[in-house]
């Protein structure tokens, strides 16, 4: 039986990711280690405690001992590299978390590998999952594509384009068998409600004020999630090693635009008044460096390993919000304690 460790297989991406392998690949050992913060959430994969082919580690990959220990112990075959800090509000108020986790903790995931494997990566992999935001910034025009030169403007981009650095730096080096992607904003079921989208629902489903940085101009990419863990299935399986590839939605939204569609969705399923939800629009204080426009170009990966997005935005949009309304219990348990505390801090006292 093939081990595969998913790290931070308890966030919003990684579960998806997970869920995907465990019922996907029975003859695989999916082993997820988490190091389950505020944003890591076990309940997210509840409907996986009765797979044999499935465990849970609580661990932070930070702790170095730790990872070299368990990589040895366990002899893992793969390893899917979820694990990070991801909000980028969050890295201007701690810089270092984002080091810490994301730079240090790649360095030892990829330290461990390497000693466990002791230098035979014929049957081994190493798949590091990163950001589109790694890129920089884009004008109204262009794409970023896998030849795009890195320019991170806020510390978690910075973050992640040095762990991208040290994942490219040992395929070179130590000739590691590992490849990259880097993905557009992801949406769909399972999101912590600290990013635009789940947060902009749970706040209308409660009438409280929906923010929105400056005037709502910035441009995103979106990515339904399930095809973002479709396309880690595929790169994960025929992607060539050392190689990058772009996952991207096909489906650009200025910010403004998509809350203004979300809050019809909301007045539909929610019954009410048409044009209720977007009386709740808040424009609050722009965040710092605040990127205008991300854009992913992925016809590599349509071209070589056969992927498209699944779905337009509108239905998967119709999905995430169907999923939410449904799930009160989730919602409520993950909007209490920290988060209510961090929302405060953020948007309420702009």
């Amino acid at each position: 039986m093939k081990k595969i460790l998913i790290t931070g297989g308890a966030g919003f991406i990684g579960s998806h990711v997970v869920r995907r392998f465990v019922k996907s690949y029975p003859d695989y050992l999916i082993v997820n280690l988490d190091k389950l913060t505020y944003a890591g959430n076990l309940a997210n994969l509840k409907d996986l405690d009765s797979h044999s082919n499935y465990r849970f580690i609580k661990a932070d990959i930070v702790d170095s001992d730790f990872i070299d220990r368990l990589f040895l112990n366990e002899q893992f075959d793969a390893v899917i590299h979820l694990a990070a800090e991801s909000h980028v509000d969050r890295s201007i108020a701690s810089p270092i978390d984002f080091v810490m986790t994301n730079v240090v903790g790649t360095v030892n995931l990829l330290n461990a590998a390497r000693k466990a494997w002791k230098g035979d990566y014929l049957n081994k992999r190493f798949y590091h999952i990163s950001t589109d935001e790694v890129y920089g910034a884009l004008g109204k025009t262009g794409m970023f594509t896998e030849e795009t030169a890195y320019d991170p403007h806020s510390p978690y981009s910075a973050s992640k384009a040095s762990s991208d650095h040290f994942v490219r730096a040992y395929v070179d080096t130590y000739g590691m068998n590992a490849v990259i992607s880097n993905c557009s904003n992801n949406y769909g079921s399972h999101h912590f409600p600290e990013k635009l989208i789940p947060l902009a629902i749970n706040n209308i489903k409660n009438n409280k004020p929906v923010p929105v940085y400056g005037t709502g101009e910035n441009v995103r990419d979106w990515l339904w999630v399930e095809d973002h863990a479709r396309a880690i299935d595929l790169i994960f399986h025929k992607g060539v090693t050392g190689q990058t590839y772009n996952i991207g939605g096909h489906n650009e939204w200025k910010n403004i635009d998509l809350i203004h569609l979300l809050c019809r969705i909301m007045d539909r399923k929610l019954n009410r008044e048409e044009g209720s939800s977007a009386k709740l629009i808040t424009f609050v204080t722009d965040r710092a460096g605040h990127d205008l426009r991300y854009a992913i170009d992925s016809s590599k990966l349509q071209r070589e390993l056969d992927w498209m997005p699944s779905l337009q935005f509108e239905e998967g949009l119709e999905k995430t919000v169907e999923w939410y309304l449904e799930n009160d219990e989730w919602l409520n348990d993950v909007t209490s304690g920290h988060y209510l505390a961090y929302y405060e801090e953020q948007y309420v006292n702009r």
